[in-house]
């Protein structure tokens, strides 16, 4: 990996074995886009790439010079109104009224590794040389603002990752009305665009379309993420698919309002645009203060989106999610939410408890329901304090049960929230969100406090760190459950109203931070009714986040499938529920809702005790399986091989590193007759490896599997007499493949 700075040209190239992303210096003094992708041959000119070209109506920086237009011109941080009409990187709103600004390259510092962002989520390295960081400076001399482009290039892999700080070193106020992470414009339009929207309990759904003249976004405004749209988009070639053919996708560090963006223009180039949603956006800088965005992250890749994936779940995986928990496999685990909703006793709890720790599992989870006067989803909320009438010792005490059986135990808050029959709203009302003289809007009769305010921050962890520092408690799952609205802060002066949304996100940060400094071996899991905030934000401070409150295993095919994108499956929450499922009303096989849920943190959403006999022998294997193969499936490389959202198949796989051993999931949603043969070609494997397949024996060689494919025909003929319990609707199968001696291929 290198930074090199062309002086003669004043050109920079960024560059590792996979990538190269060139830029220069432009004739007016800002900063141009010349190359990002496959990498090249390094140069000292690229002046050739740099192009301008006299144009009819355009407007014109230069006097006497018709071809140098800012709305023809690549750049790396667009700023509208000084002849570039495109949506801009930066805006500024000035004492005079003005919008207009004029930023000029200064100069730039390179340094090994790359340094931190404070209070925001970011990816990081352990030593100096797994990456190097460009900081390139402009400045508006009229204004006084600087402005810092950050780039940091890592050692491996197609990354590249983004930010700006802008400081105001002026003598005036100013208004920061847009800041974007990054700016790209591309050369040319010829790209699919992938986005991954729903709603929820369907979330991360794939999206395709080809990219047209005009703008093509998803975004927030809600204060979070989202079920609708997911901070993560994909530019791909036509051409590529998941094995061949350049992507790019673009991804924000960053859990609150944000905006994708791809402008084309009707010269077919395109400009991507990611940070945070300007959409009353307002962050005023005082003489002095500076505002760092959030970083962006965008991964190149000429393997296909499955080389993409595979980029983005390494760096997630390794260097975004940090502590005691990134690298250690995940606790199988039960949750009682729903076997008992709010109908539980200390008792009854343990009862669950019992049989889960008899089929093996390592941690009992008590979800909503234990605290103030939660008897319903009306009240309690904002009170951290067990309720005696269900728990009679506590957390504490029930904590040290669930421990003397020989499991790990975890608890359910809702921090960010507060319902107005409790008695923190009762002693501060003024602490939630609501606009002055306007009526306050519910989302499941619970409102959202303003974690803007450092006060309202200290109180929620004074509350949760008692519980953590008396009660063995060994994971945090950590809900939210709506989204913002009335955004008004009684704490903050008229003119920083448009703050509050990014700095009730930044207190969500110094809580998760505080405590995971303060309880380092705690797990945490995010949720947000389900996946509203599944983001690489949240993924900083909890290595995994419950992924849709949809626990169907069917529904659940297209949420993992469209989940893994992005995010590493060591990340994705993803457990075995009760049939008929909760959500759907649908009944699937057991042995489906398991197959399906092994791609992920594996666990159960149910009453083991309700469970047949026979029933609970069955989950004892699955839990016996999961233990011997979850550093595979969770930190293996995955391979998406059939996708979910183009027919009745969805089958994907996972290989460990030395190529060794590999899981493939296959699944059938419904069931037809008299079907053709049907196989799967594999991808990861070692062509001159031989592999037994567990169950059958058969030993194949790594090319006849990656190449002839993988014989799933099930061998129904749907004659009646041959009909068995194994076939039917929401089948699933998984094959599990070991390398062994090539000798043993005569031995077979």
């Amino acid at each position: 990996m290198s930074i090199l700075f062309s002086g003669s040209t004043k050109t920079f190239h960024l560059y590792n074995q996979e990538i190269s992303y060139i830029m220069t210096v432009l004739p007016n003094g800002h900063m141009g886009q010349l190359y990002f992708g496959k990498k090249v041959h390094h140069r000292e000119d690229y002046s050739y790439l740099y192009e301008t070209v006299c144009r009819p109506m355009a407007s014109c920086v230069f006097e006497g010079d018709r071809s140098f237009s800012l709305e023809h011109v690549k750049q790396e941080y667009g700023v509208y109104g000084t002849t570039d009409y495109r949506r801009p990187a930066i805006e500024i709103l000035q004492p005079n009224g003005s919008r207009i600004c004029d930023f000029k390259y200064q100069g730039y510092e390179i340094q090994k590794g790359k340094p931190a962002l404070t209070g925001l989520p970011a990816t990081y390295t352990e030593n100096e040389d797994e990456a190097e960081t460009l900081c390139i400076t402009l400045a508006d001399s009229l204004t006084g603002v600087v402005l810092e482009l950050l780039y940091t290039v890592f050692a491996k892999g197609g990354i590249l990752a983004r930010s700006a700080r802008i400081s105001n070193k002026g003598e005036e106020e100013l208004h920061l009305t847009t800041a974007m992470s990054l700016c790209l414009d591309l050369p040319d339009c010829d790209y699919e665009w992938l986005q991954f929207s729903g709603a929820w309990a369907r979330e991360r759904h794939l999206k395709v379309r080809k990219l047209e003249q005009g703008i093509q976004a998803v975004d927030s405004r809600r204060g979070n993420s989202s079920h609708e749209h997911n901070p993560f988009i994909v530019l791909k070639r036509p051409a590529a698919n998941e094995f061949q053919g350049e992507a790019i996708g673009f991804s924000l560090i960053y859990s609150g309002n944000f905006l994708a963006q791809a402008e084309v223009d009707t010269h077919d180039t395109t400009r991507v645009l990611m940070g945070i949603h300007p959409m009353g956006f307002d962050w005023k800088l005082e003489k002095g203060e500076s505002f760092q965005t959030p970083e962006a992250v965008m991964v190149f890749s000429e393997q296909g989106l499955n080389g993409m994936s595979q980029t983005f779940h390494r760096l997630y995986q390794k260097r975004l999610a940090r502590g005691y928990w990134r690298d250690k496999a995940r606790p199988i685990l039960n949750n009682n939410w729903e076997a008992t909703y709010f109908d539980f006793t200390e008792d009854r709890l343990v009862e669950i408890a019992g049989k889960a720790k008899e089929c093996g599992v390592e941690l009992f989870v008590l979800d909503d329901g234990w605290f103030g006067q939660r008897n319903n989803d009306h009240a309690g909320l904002g009170d951290w304090v067990a309720n005696p009438k269900r728990l009679s010792r506590g957390i504490t005490g029930l904590a040290e049960r669930i421990e003397g059986l020989g499991m790990k135990f975890g608890l359910w808050f809702e921090p960010e929230m507060v319902n107005k029959d409790s008695d923190l709203y009762r002693a501060h009302p003024d602490w939630i969100l609501s606009t002055p003289g306007r009526s306050v809007s519910h989302g499941r009769n619970q409102y959202v406090l303003d974690f803007s305010r450092k006060e309202v921050v200290d109180c929620i962890y004074g509350m949760m760190a008692k519980i953590l520092g008396e009660a063995k408690v060994s994971y945090v799952k950590w809900d939210m459950n709506r989204s913002i609205t009335e955004c008004y802060s009684k704490a903050l002066l008229p003119e920083r109203q448009g703050e509050v949304f990014h700095r009730y996100i930044l207190g969500v940060y110094e809580l998760y931070d505080r405590l995971n400094r303060n309880f380092p071996h705690v797990l945490f899991e995010s949720c947000a009714s389900g996946g509203g905030r599944f983001d690489p934000g949240i993924l900083y401070y909890a290595p995994q986040g419950w992924a849709s409150d949809d626990s169907d295993a069917v529904e659940r095919l297209k949420i993992q499938y469209g989940t893994s994108f992005c995010y590493p499956i060591s990340s994705i929450g993803s457990h075995v529920s009760v049939a008929p499922n909760h959500q759907v009303f649908r009944s699937t096989p057991l042995h489906t809702r398991a197959n399906v849920a092994y791609f992920g943190t594996f666990g159960y959403e149910l009453d083991l005790n309700k469970l047949t006999e026979e029933e609970q022998e069955a989950v004892k294997g699955q839990i016996a399986f999961m233990k011997e193969y979850r550093e595979l499936l969770q930190f293996g490389r995955f391979y998406r091989l059939v996708s979910p959202f183009e027919g009745n198949i969805t089958c994907w796989m996972v290989v460990n590193d030395e190529q060794t051993e590999a899981i493939v999931g296959w699944y059938r949603t419904l069931s037809h007759v008299n079907m053709p043969y049907t196989r799967v070609r594999l991808h990861g494997l070692n062509p001159d490896f031989c592999y037994v397949e567990q169950g059958s024996e058969r030993v194949y060689y790594g090319d006849e599997l990656m190449n002839i494919g993988l014989i799933t025909s099930d061998g129904m003929s749907g004659q009646v007499e041959e009909l068995t319990g194994e076939y039917g609707d929401f089948d699933s199968r998984l094959y599990i493949l070991r390398a062994v001696q090539e000798k043993q291929i005569a031995d077979k």
